[in-house]
């Protein structure tokens, strides 16, 4: 094999030969087409009006404050969460009330979730509370909101940008640039249209389209290799779409299958969160995609450095030796990612013991395995696929040396 596992050229090999014009020509005008068109469905999709909750609360904000002292007080069993494993209510529970020091002045006890409390909140600890203004005038009310994570968070993404730039140095850099511009797309396009009912599918499709254009271009530089990693993420984005539509209309997967969906509902009115799952299934496959399609790309050209009188028969076939390894071990990595995320669930159903067939036909576990189904189906296709385009491409470089 080639001593540069990147493909590029040694310091006594010949340059690379370059691929015939009317190919580049070709390969241009399909890529702006592409991404022309994933620029049409941003626009065609973007929201005007995005609908807001009412939660019916003018003026509640959210405060700061640090945890004084935790203590427990006897209370009687009332919501859903609190229920015993046959089913029943309990009479009495313990109930933690937490003291907080507000930022702001002043201080106020409000009631924590027990789940809380047994994870260790301790005085110090900081927090974040709701505050309802009085009515009429009347003294503020406070509510529990969550615990401030700001500095673990700060610390945690700070420590993950310096090794990724420090490691991956110029293409870290570049990758944390596509990173933030994902979410951006998901913050800016995907979410608001999905709140104003846009068609999820085509949500999903130009988003990730535009964002893999740029990325991987970033990220790889201009070249044939990337266009081709560049086109078989998107041939792999086209499948998905098409086997998600099928596969969640035919399981009919209706998204409500935790607590927040069922507060976006509630908030939101109409909106049909069927296509919060495809488009959550399009974002998903996307980054499983790119990986596949870059070490294909990349594998065919390694191939054809090694052996420049390689055709497309043979360079395919040792590509496909290598995607074959590659999709295996993809596979089970996003069915070990899905479990890892379900997991919760999956100790609330064991918990009530619930048969087999039960538990994988429900719609939370339902959801995770049409996920985990539809990615493979498309990495499957994809992996030929890519491999096929790199294959035709390089075999058709005039002359010999690194392609």
């Amino acid at each position: 094999m080639h001593p540069h596992s990147h493909g590029h050229p040694g310091p006594g090999d010949p340059p690379p030969a370059p691929l015939p014009a009317r190919v580049r020509r070709t390969l241009l005008v399909v890529v702006v087409a592409v991404l022309l068109t994933a620029a049409a469905g941003i626009v065609a999709t973007w929201p005007r009006e995005v609908p807001s909750a009412d939660t019916g609360y003018v003026g509640a904000q959210s405060v700061r404050g640090e945890v004084s002292s935790t203590t427990m007080r006897t209370c009687r069993g009332e919501i859903a969460e609190e229920r015993l494993p046959d089913g029943t209510l309990p009479q009495t529970l313990e109930c933690p009330d937490a003291t907080i020091a507000l930022d702001d002045g002043g201080s106020t006890t409000v009631p924590v979730p027990a789940a809380v409390v047994h994870g260790g909140l301790a005085r110090g600890d900081r927090v974040v509370l709701t505050r309802y203004p009085g009515e009429g005038g009347g003294a503020a009310t406070y509510a529990w909101e969550d615990v401030d994570r700001r500095v673990p968070l700060a610390v945690a993404v700070a420590v993950f940008v310096l090794l990724t730039i420090a490691v991956g140095r110029r293409r870290g850099l570049a990758a944390l640039v596509g990173l933030g511009l994902g979410g951006a797309a998901i913050a800016y396009h995907v979410l608001p249209a999905l709140l104003a009912q846009e068609d999820a599918v085509v949500v999903g499709l130009s988003s990730a389209t535009a964002v893999m254009g740029v990325v991987l271009y970033l990220t790889h530089g201009i070249s044939a290799r990337t266009t081709v990693a560049f086109l078989g993420t998107v041939a792999g984005l086209l499948l998905t779409a098409a086997v998600a539509v099928l596969a969640v209309d035919a399981a009919h997967l209706q998204g409500l299958d935790d607590e927040s969906s069922y507060t976006v509902t509630v908030l939101t009115g109409a909106i049909d969160l069927r296509g919060v799952v495809l488009a959550g299934t399009l974002v998903a496959a996307l980054g499983l995609l790119n990986d596949v399609t870059i070490t294909q790309a990349a594998a065919v050209w390694e191939l054809r450095a090694a052996d420049p009188s390689a055709g497309f028969r043979t360079l395919f076939a040792a590509g496909m030796r290598v995607g074959r390894d590659h999709l295996a071990s993809t596979v089970y990595t996003v069915a070990f990612a899905y479990a890892g995320a379900a997991l919760p669930t999956l100790l609330l159903v064991r918990l009530y013991s619930q048969p087999l067939g039960q538990l994988v036909t429900g719609s939370a576990i339902a959801t995770e395995l049409v996920r985990t189904a539809v990615g493979g189906a498309a990495l499957a296709l994809t992996v030929p696929a890519t491999t096929a385009l790199a294959a035709a491409l390089v075999s058709r470089r005039s002359g010999t040396g690194t392609p």
